[in-house]
């Protein structure tokens, strides 16, 4: 049962925005003469659906809004945020005991503590809630509280990156006391958290206004007000930050280089475990032949993607582990640029070139449609270079540029460009994007691939808890998929920021996929100091 208490709400959430605002938020930067530098604009290419952690907001936390357990660091490691210290599992790897910060409150006035903590992952494990995020949590058994200051988490089995789960942003336990899907509730556009900014308003297709919380238990932010503009079109925005509307954006390679000589700002390139990868659906007649994945595979010029479309900022990629994760990456799973065996591949499976140069085993063309979201130009050129490539083999790629509404009702059907990855745990994202049990769960595994050797090594390496003895199973999870592929992984982005200087405080770090203001070169901007 959870533990009952009063919240203390301190005199200010009696105040409205408004009048907050007007009190502790400095006048917006200059950004032509330099001057005030405690407030930053921002522009993103993505506007989030919702800002609750229960819904996916945040979901490899620095949401700004909201605090974890724990935090990642710039080196990839956690480190306690509003844990008091990194929580370290039992000697059988099942029960996690949770020792919590004291003294921290949430926007509202009201005080954290262990009720909110357990009232969050049950909400999150509870089916009437309908979380997007359960499926992450399903070794979960428990949560129970074990006083005001004390969580315990117990498991169905050892999970060896449990500590990484712990991210997951609190929510107060009020906004999850009544069960129902969490789609409909209010919390998601007003949310309400511990993170180091409140929001204060938010004009949906426009922009979103953050202020710094003066109650942050890490101590008040000094840039005091943070605007993230929704610019989704990638050229609008180089134009826009070309001209002086923003302190920093996210921009494709190519457009990025170009800002080289915009005077007061800096290109900045992370790193990143953020793929692009073809989905290639089992219900397709011809996606779902292993010998056209196969063969696709070695038909990719991946580094001649990288050159030509990315300006040289990225790496291949063969399989979701990235680069980041070195001990890892299996180096026998990596597929090289090879028409003659894709060739070879296809007219053994009986695929016979047509005078249209289109190949077709009986009355079946080798042809198929690939979805990408029209508003990303790199999906777009990556879609267009998978097709030349397919095209030199004989195989037919019919590219749809569409929005998410089409796209997500098609992609147990057709094939799609599709981005994940983050370099924290290979647990993290392979088991979801590749395991059976998650076949057609949304963008888990949206293609129906199920493999039972993949999932016996993906099985073992999450429950393992010898760090060699992980290695060992995730590289044979990886052997196994490379034999039996379920998708064509291009490359793995290296991201690319334009930011005007003014702030000391910047710490570069591998990128996961997640868009925004989450993370980048503000990951940690509740840290930056303004110059001067």
């Amino acid at each position: 049962m959870l533990l009952t208490r009063r919240r203390r709400l301190a005199g200010s959430v009696l105040i409205v925005a408004a009048a907050v605002s007007a009190c502790t938020t400095p006048s917006a930067p200059d950004r032509q003469t330099g001057q005030d530098r405690t407030a930053m604009v921002l522009a993103d290419g993505y506007e989030p659906e919702t800002l609750n952690p229960l819904l996916g907001f945040g979901e490899e936390g620095a949401s700004k809004l909201f605090d974890g357990l724990v935090e990642h660091r710039a080196d990839r490691s956690v480190r306690a945020a509003l844990a008091a210290e990194v929580p370290q599992p039992s000697p059988d790897g099942r029960t996690w005991t949770v020792k919590l910060r004291p003294g921290v409150k949430f926007h509202d006035g009201s005080t954290f503590g262990s009720e909110d903590v357990v009232a969050t992952y049950r909400a999150v494990l509870d089916p009437a809630f309908a979380s997007t995020v359960r499926a992450n949590y399903s070794m979960v058994t428990a949560v129970d509280a074990e006083g005001p200051t004390t969580v315990r988490f117990t498991l169905a089995h050892a999970y060896a990156p449990f500590a990484h789960r712990l991210v997951l942003g609190i929510v107060p336990s009020e906004s999850v006391a009544q069960p129902g899907p969490l789609e409909r509730s209010p919390f998601n556009a007003k949310p309400v958290g511990t993170g180091p900014y409140k929001l204060t308003e938010w004009r949906r297709g426009d922009r979103m206004v953050m202020e710094a919380n003066d109650d942050y238990f890490l101590g008040a932010p000094k840039v005091r007000k943070l605007t993230v503009v929704f610019a989704i079109d990638d050229n609008t925005r180089a134009q826009r930050m070309r001209a002086g509307e923003f302190d920093g954006t996210a921009l494709p390679p190519l457009a990025a280089n170009g800002m080289t000589d915009v005077k007061g700002a800096q290109v900045i390139k992370h790193s990143s475990a953020d793929y692009r990868t073809v989905v290639m659906p089992m219900n397709n007649p011809v996606t779902g032949d292993r010998a056209v994945r196969l063969a696709l595979n070695y038909a990719m010029n991946r580094d001649g993607m990288i050159q030509a479309l990315l300006g040289g900022k990225g790496k291949p990629a063969s399989t979701p582990i990235p680069q980041a994760l070195p001990e890892f990456v299996e180096p026998t799973a990596q597929f090289r640029y090879d028409k003659d065996e894709a060739t070879r591949l296809l007219e053994q499976a009986g695929w016979v070139l047509g005078a249209d140069g289109v190949r077709a085993r009986g009355p079946q063309r080798a042809s198929f449609s690939l979805m990408y979201p029209a508003g990303d130009s790199v999906r777009k050129d990556l879609a267009q270079a998978f097709a030349s490539d397919a095209k030199a083999v004989g195989v037919e790629v019919k590219l749809e540029g569409l929005g998410w509404e089409a796209i997500e009702p098609r992609m147990g059907a057709d094939a799609l460009v599709l981005g994940g990855g983050n370099p924290f745990d290979p647990d993290l994202k392979s088991y979801p994007l590749l395991h059976s049990s998650f076949a057609a769960n949304g963008f888990n595994n949206p293609g129906s691939y199920r493999n039972t050797q993949v999932d016996a090594a993906l099985d073992a390496g999450r429950k393992e808890t010898d760090p060699a003895q992980r290695v060992a199973y995730y590289r044979q999870f990886q052997r196994a998929y490379a034999a039996d592929p379920a998708m064509v992984f291009l490359v793995f982005l290296d991201h690319t920021y334009v930011v005007r200087d003014g702030w000391t405080g910047y710490q570069e770090v591998v990128d996961p996929h997640t868009h925004g203001l989450t993370w980048g070169p503000w990951w940690n901007v509740q840290s930056w100091v303004p110059k001067g």
